[in-house]
């Protein structure tokens, strides 16, 4: 039987046909699923959804009565998914749990090197053929400290980076990780770590306990020059409260590849609409700030990685085998 992909980028499509191509039809949508999407996959036992998918009650009812009994998600992140209401409608869900972490971390550290050095203004500049240095002073890194929040997998490859470039290290997170001590990180209160840290990068989890992790206490507590870094969730950060920060003129550099009311948004071209979004039309406009749009796991090695992992669980559903991706198992 067919199975419906959904909100397939290009570059990922031929990812997903070739890996599926032994195992199993699939069809590849570049519309994401939402509650006016959701009646196309009337017919189809299995859909497959990408990270800015709604999976909230309203489009699992749909999918359920249009006869769909998994979602694969093709994400790590399931704060996306109403997993109680697929619990009752008897829908297996299933996610990929993890893949490359140097993807993410790699382009955390993409995000604070261009902020630093202020790479997108100078590029702008020169090709204007504007070759002045006035306002493009950054600093060095080595020796100073690297805040990391979320110690997990993306955290520790960022954190290694970090002692490469011979930054002290900072770490909050509910339990160690060794492979960060052995580093010789220092695990300290959130708050002591924001006080302190010259770079902070964001590598936890969206759930309701993170939710704005960084607030506007959070952010009030950092130093005024400090570097901002989420590459994980934009739900971490309190959009409204960053830009006040901003406004007062503080921070050296943040870079955001996240963003909490990015759904609707990010991964569409939206170049030709008025912007309804007063929070994020004001963040694009300081020039410390770069925003990316979700981009930080998108290299051939993740993608494919997550690729193979969504055929796995569409596989280990359809002989009834569990593995640690399922949320919501076979009833």
């Amino acid at each position: 039987m067919e199975i419906l992909a959904f909100g397939v980028q290009a570059d990922e499509k031929p990812l997903i046909e070739r890996a599926f191509r032994d195992q199993e039809e699939v069809r590849c949508l570049d519309v994401f699923l939402n509650e006016d999407t959701a009646p196309i996959a009337a017919g189809h036992e299995i859909v497959s959804t990408s990270v800015n998918a709604d999976l909230g009650a309203a489009v699992l009812e749909i999918l359920a009565a249009g006869g769909t009994r998994m979602v694969a998600q093709r994400s790590t992140g399931f704060n996306n998914v109403d997993l109680d209401t697929a619990e009752r409608l008897g829908m297996t869900v299933a996610r990929v749990s993890s893949y490359s972490p140097y993807s993410v971390a790699e382009f955390a550290w993409a995000l604070a090197m261009a902020v630093n050095r202020r790479i997108v203004r100078a590029s702008i500049r020169t090709r204007d053929f504007d070759f002045r240095l006035d306002g493009l002073m950054g600093r060095d890194l080595h020796g100073r400290t690297a805040g990391v929040l979320g110690t997990g997998k993306i955290g520790e490859a960022f954190a290694r980076i970090a002692h490469g470039f011979g930054m002290r290290l900072l770490g909050w997170d509910v339990a160690e990780n060794p492979a960060c001590v052995e580093l010789g990180m220092r695990y300290v209160p959130k708050d002591e770590l924001l006080a302190r840290a010259d770079l902070i990068t964001l590598h936890v989890p969206l759930m309701a306990e993170t939710r704005h992790l960084i607030d506007a206490a959070a952010l009030k507590a950092m130093r005024d020059d400090a570097i901002l870094i989420n590459s994980s969730r934009g739900g971490l950060i309190d959009s409204a409260a960053l830009v006040g920060e901003l406004r007062a003129g503080r921070f050296a550099g943040v870079g955001l590849d996240v963003y909490e009311a990015e759904a609707g948004l990010f991964f569409l071209d939206k170049s030709l609409e008025a912007v309804e979004d007063d929070t994020l039309a004001r963040l694009v406009t300081f020039p410390n700030v770069l925003v990316t749009s979700h981009q930080a796991y998108y290299t051939e090695d993740a993608v494919g990685q997550i690729v193979d992992a969504t055929v796995r669980n569409v596989l280990d559903y359809r002989e009834g085998r569990r593995s640690e991706n399922v949320l919501v198992p076979r009833s």
